[in-house]
């Protein structure tokens, strides 16, 4: 087995790499997606707020969901590849804490769906444009364990 994940480490690499974009796209324009419908809901525009909802439905189950999953899978892959990460440094630990959180916010746009179709938002536009940031900072962290290996 462990043979067989050292030769597929490449292909398994790069289906990580394009699952990640694919979550991080999601996980950008989501909350993106809040602030409009956050701010559309106060102008009580009912069909512009089913269109958003539709949206917001299929960003995440059709392209978010699969990609996180993804990104899981290969990730694990990635990490049960002998030789590639070195629990005694502090890169990985900071990526896998990192990567947690972001499977945190990933649950926490998902609830916020959920309140959004079910007409119970009591958050601004404001507070989802903050929270817009959080998938920046956590990505920028990853990259930066990764590629740097502190």
């Amino acid at each position: 087995m462990l043979d067989l994940l050292a030769t597929a480490y490449p292909w398994v690499k790069a289906m990580h790499v394009v699952s990640v974009i694919a979550w991080m796209a999601g996980l950008f324009y989501l909350p993106r997606l809040y602030v409009y419908h956050a701010e559309q809901v106060q102008a009580e525009l009912t069909q512009a707020e089913d269109m958003f909802c539709t949206m917001e439905r299929r960003l995440l189950r059709a392209i978010m969901n699969p990609a996180m999953i993804s990104t899981w899978i290969f990730g694990l892959l990635l990490v049960a590849t002998p030789g590639i990460v070195d629990w005694s440094m502090v890169w990985p630990w900071a990526k896998a804490a990192s990567v947690l959180a972001m499977s945190w916010f990933h649950m926490w746009l998902a609830a916020r769906r959920k309140d959004f179709a079910a007409g119970r938002n009591v958050r601004s536009g404001r507070t989802y444009r903050m929270m817009n940031e959080v998938p920046t900072l956590l990505m920028l962290i990853i990259v930066f364990a990764v590629i740097v290996k502190f």
